[in-house]
């Protein structure tokens, strides 16, 4: 069995395509900048540790604000 499970990681996040993206961008920057937000980890990879500080609630997905209107977006 997976750890952390994909039940556990869609309680914290809304969709599966926001629980890739935030991986994917924190491995990202994990692998680039060696910042370790947690004291241990099960997984090896960048990716899984990602996940597990989903699961923990030590990275969240913040929600983006509706009323703010981007330069590309006019």
């Amino acid at each position: 069995m997976l750890y952390p499970s994909v039940d556990s990681l869609k309680k914290k996040v809304d969709s599966k395509y926001s629980l890739v993206s935030i991986a994917s961008k924190r491995a990202r920057q994990m692998q680039e900048e060696k910042n370790m937000r947690l004291v241990k980890y099960v997984s090896d990879k960048n990716v899984g540790k990602a996940l597990e500080e989903i699961a923990t609630g030590v990275l969240i997905n913040e929600v983006a604000d509706q009323n703010v209107v981007y330069e590309d977006e006019v």
